[in-house]
């Protein structure tokens, strides 16, 4: 993901819509998420960024946050880590319901579930606030229908930053009551935390480690290959780049524009 730009309102305007802030859901202290209007004509794909832009000091400040709402809604939804002392997040942390955003009239990004050809499985790897797009994939159907298992794999420090796990559940539900045939798995992965559940899906370990040790696979039940595994990675760069040369090892290489390929990834930091 890009970092903070500023540019003057008038320029701005020119390439963005001026929208409405809806509602804030505050996951912890540093995390939340927040809804605005979405603009006239405005079109992504599951998987896709937006750029928003603040008015701050009479300059607009963007910056790229992803997208969890679904590709159909009326609103859009975005997922955010509040940075101390970051310019961008500590205003939008002090928003209010009505107050203005604006939302760039392109969506950005290549990580998107449909650039896959084939593979039957399909995992997704996320380290704090790169969890966000898959929340977005997984409101679209096509991607239960398709793929027979759905893996996410959730990095985080500490347990209260597991976000969203009562969304996969209700989509786990939905896709059931529709007869879609993907199952999904959720697996948290929590690297500060000494007292987590025994439960199945809970993990102490940074996910680079767990997927070198096996232990992805085994708590999944799901050996990755190269014929029927396909993996996104969406997260602190480390973490992306360990990521890209542990499937490298297993003989898989990275989604080509001209096909072929069985992983890609993007940085959010």
């Amino acid at each position: 993901m890009s970092s903070v730009s500023s540019v003057n309102i008038d320029v701005y305007s020119e390439k963005a819509s001026c929208e409405r802030l809806l509602s804030v859901h505050r996951w912890t202290d540093k995390l939340l998420s927040f809804r605005t209007t979405r603009p006239a004509g405005y079109r992504f794909t599951a998987g896709q960024f937006a750029r928003l832009g603040l008015e701050i000091d009479g300059q607009i400040v963007s910056r790229a946050y992803s997208i969890t709402s679904a590709e159909q809604e009326d609103q859009v939804e975005y997922y955010a880590i509040v940075v101390p002392g970051g310019q961008f997040t500590t205003r939008l942390a002090a928003l209010q319901p009505g107050d203005p955003v604006w939302v760039e009239r392109l969506s950005y990004g290549f990580m998107t579930a449909d650039r896959f050809v084939d593979g039957r499985h399909l995992w997704m790897l996320a380290t704090g606030t790169g969890l966000g797009p898959y929340v977005s994939i997984l409101q679209q159907p096509d991607v239960w229908q398709r793929f027979d298992e759905l893996v996410i794999v959730h990095g985080v420090r500490q347990r209260e930053e597991l976000a969203y796990a009562d969304k996969f559940e209700q989509l786990r539900q939905h896709a059931r009551q529709q007869g879609w045939p993907a199952r999904l798995q959720l697996l948290r992965c929590v690297t500060r935390d000494d007292a987590l559940p025994d439960a199945p899906g809970w993990l102490a370990g940074r996910i680079t480690t767990l997927l070198k040790e096996g232990r992805l696979e085994q708590a999944a039940g799901l050996p990755l290959s190269v014929e029927q595994t396909r993996v996104m990675a969406c997260g602190n760069p480390e973490m992306v780049t360990e990521v890209r040369e542990l499937l490298r090892e297993r003989g898989m290489g990275p989604l080509r524009r001209t096909g072929g390929g069985q992983f890609v990834t993007e940085d959010y930091w």
